[in-house]
């Protein structure tokens, strides 16, 4: 096994962390600089009088100069700017500034601001951050994987950079992704930010405006493909299992092509899931329990209707399936309830491109007879929502604007309390607004969505807009694994973390109309759902059995909270 060659950084000594470097070496350590806050004595211990004012600082008056600077910045890219250069620079600092204003800046560090960050990546690039493990390295990986700076690594999330939110190829300027979502990992989940570690797997880009780009800092080729590309995954992985076996790997934006194919190979030989498939579709089905309980129904009941048929939108379809199968119902009617919408219409068994992910879902073509009769488009989302009457209507599409207030009116005509999800990030792809729906349904529809949006007042009544947000479960999943020490991740769990998710659902315990909990208290939620995870892990025979106490003990225990801790020097 390939060690790191960086192990000596820092040692946990109880409440105390133990390290050899001093001076600047020291305050270039972002997880471990604590700027003006090094007290009397750890400056001399670590040789920083002179190189620090002499004035000490409290982590509060940190905090407060810090977001001072924050509001200063004119957008939401240069309020990301300054998040990531805190990032760079203090880590400590960064979760808790995020912590104190966990919902304003939760939309900068990630989605939708992340979008546009990684869009320019290679403009606002300023310091290393991850590891890069580009094509022509294919036969260096475990070498790579050795230079990383910390050896307790807990949780990697990867990305080849092809299909980044609804944006696409960024290639290179993917890494903004597993960044960002590893900040999540932290600030939602408690997980160690010294335990961490974004990667961007290059395989070059077929964004001709990157290769284009004199400031482009990735590896200026189009994309492997083929076999050479499943070939460079393959050695990737394999490196992980090797030099860090015990750690969760989290798949990230990968083209439909090849997200379910790698989920499918490698989620029995390691610790891993895809959250564009997993994630998305727990936080959705925990959304849509919620909103079918509000609705005076039940799951069993619904019609639903899904605009896009990649990874995301049949991942969705299949835990919404297995729920349905979970509260009795035969895996054949639980599929007769979903007609998925594509970019060529309706996915239907006369057609010949369909990927294997999407073959379940295929309608007959003999039981679409009739539908020619009503419209031109005959298997398009408009006429599907006529003949289908759907009361659930999920987008997923990455196209903005396609649920148009004559398609919504047309749906909520059959239904009085339509489900209405438009999943789609960033904000500039989502398919419609809250505002419109609910203007369109007058007040009637039942709305969550991908990215962040204010609640809406309409004709005197408020109506508060869930986020399906996947941080409330990824974090979650990655505290529980931690915390219980699990070996894999079964549909089971992501099951369990649905249904915790949507049994904290205000407009259930009465402490609110909103589908989902408020963002300020997602860190209280990852804990329930972690809760629920480790028990079904254990249940599954994937982790020690633990006492629900003694769960809960570890779960409180692994979440890491930004408090500054002593530091002593070692040789």
């Amino acid at each position: 096994m390939v060690k790191s060659k960086q192990h000596h950084i820092l040692t946990h000594r109880g409440d105390a962390i133990a390290t050899p470097l001093k001076g600047s070496a020291l305050l270039n350590c972002a997880i471990l600089n604590k700027a003006n806050a090094f007290s009397p004595d750890e400056r001399i211990e670590f040789a920083l009088d002179g190189l620090l004012p002499p004035d000490i600082e409290t982590l509060d008056e940190q905090v407060a100069r810090a977001y001072e600077e924050y509001q200063q910045k004119d957008t939401d890219l240069e309020r990301h700017i300054f998040l990531r250069s805190l990032q760079d620079h203090n880590e400590l600092l960064l979760y808790r500034l995020l912590t104190d204003h966990i919902i304003e800046m939760m939309p900068i560090i990630y989605t939708p601001v992340v979008g546009e960050a990684c869009q320019k990546f290679s403009e606002i690039y300023r310091k290393p951050r991850g590891l890069f493990v580009a094509y022509p390295h294919k036969d260096r990986i475990p070498e790579l994987l050795a230079n990383i700076p910390f050896p307790e690594i807990d949780v990697i999330v990867v990305t080849d950079g092809e299909r980044i939110l609804g944006l696409g190829d960024q290639g290179a300027g993917g890494m903004g992704i597993p960044i960002g979502k590893l900040s999540l990992y932290t600030l939602v989940g408690g997980i160690d930010p010294a335990k961490v570690l974004p990667v961007i797997l290059d395989v070059g880009t077929n964004n001709k405006e990157r290769l284009d780009d004199p400031m482009y800092i990735g590896w200026r080729h189009e994309r492997i493909t083929g076999d050479d590309y499943y070939a460079f995954v393959d050695g990737f992985v394999n490196a992980v299992k090797d030099v860090l076996p015990d750690v969760l790997l989290q798949f990230e934006d990968f083209a439909q092509t090849h997200a379910k194919p790698l989920l499918d190979k490698y989620r029995d030989q390691l610790c891993t899931f895809n959250d564009d498939i997993q994630g998305t579709a727990a936080v959705t089905l925990g959304a849509l329990l919620a909103a079918v309980k509000v609705a005076g129904s039940s799951l069993d009941a619904q019609r639903i209707v899904v605009l896009g048929g990649g990874s995301a939108g049949t991942g969705i379809c299949e835990q919404l399936v297995q729920a349905m199968v979970d509260d009795g119902m035969s895996e054949a009617e639980a599929r007769s309830r979903f007609w998925i919408v594509d970019r060529n219409g309706l996915i239907r068994d006369d057609q010949s491109d369909l990927l294997s992910f999407q073959k379940p879902f295929v309608r007959s073509v003999a039981e679409l007879a009739d539908w020619s009769n009503h419209d031109d488009d005959a298997f398009g989302l408009a006429n599907t929502i006529k003949m289908v009457q759907p009361t659930v209507l999920i987008g997923v599409s990455g196209q903005p604007g396609l649920f148009s207030k004559e398609l919504i009116c047309e749906m909520a005509a059959h239904t009085s309390r339509p489900i209405i999800f438009p999943l789609t990030n960033p904000t500039s792809r989502v398919e419609a607004t809250p505002a419109d729906l609910l203007s369109w349904t007058e007040g009637r529809a039942l709305v969550a969505t991908g990215s962040p949006f204010d609640d809406v007042e309409l004709d005197g009544k408020h109506y508060p807009i869930a986020q399906c947000n996947n941080a409330y479960i990824f974090p979650a999943m990655g505290l529980a694994i931690c915390a219980s020490g699990a070996r894999r991740v079964s549909d089971g769990m992501f099951m369990a973390a649905s249904y915790a998710l949507s049994e904290q659902s205000p407009a259930l315990t009465g402490e609110g109309d909103g589908l989902l909990p408020t963002l300020d208290l997602v860190q209280n939620v990852s804990k329930k759902v972690a809760l629920a995870v480790a028990l079904q892990a254990q249940k599954e025979g994937l982790a020690p059995q633990k006492t629900e106490a003694e769960n809960v003990r570890s779960i409180d225990e692994a979440f890491w909270h930004p408090i500054y801790s002593p530091l002593v020097a070692t040789s």
